[in-house]
């Protein structure tokens, strides 16, 4: 199965770089794009719901990374809440 990284910058400037075990990111992200920060994390969650279910699909088992890593951008965006206009961008796609 492709794994796929994602690079995004928080509304703070931070950066991170994400895992997907696989390509279904490109279908929900567009490098360059920046997303509202509820909008970014709802399209992350369903994503990251289906490549951890494509696991599921090919190795009888959730991919634990995937849901890893929605726990870690569930916990980032949290910080963002309370400011208006709030964006994430997707950098790049590795």
């Amino acid at each position: 199965m492709p794994v796929m990284h994602f690079r995004i910058q928080w509304p703070d400037g931070g950066e991170a770089n994400c895992y997907s075990p696989s390509l279904v990111i490109r279908d929900f992200f567009t490098p360059g794009e920046a997303y509202a920060l509820d909008d970014f994390v709802a399209r992350s969650r369903q994503a990251l719901g289906i490549a951890s279910e494509r696991v599921r699909e090919k190795y009888g088992f959730a991919c634990s990374a995937a849901m890893d890593q929605l726990a870690q951008i569930e916990r980032e965006a949290a910080r963002f809440r309370d400011r208006p206009n709030a964006a994430v961008k997707v950098i790049e796609f590795s």
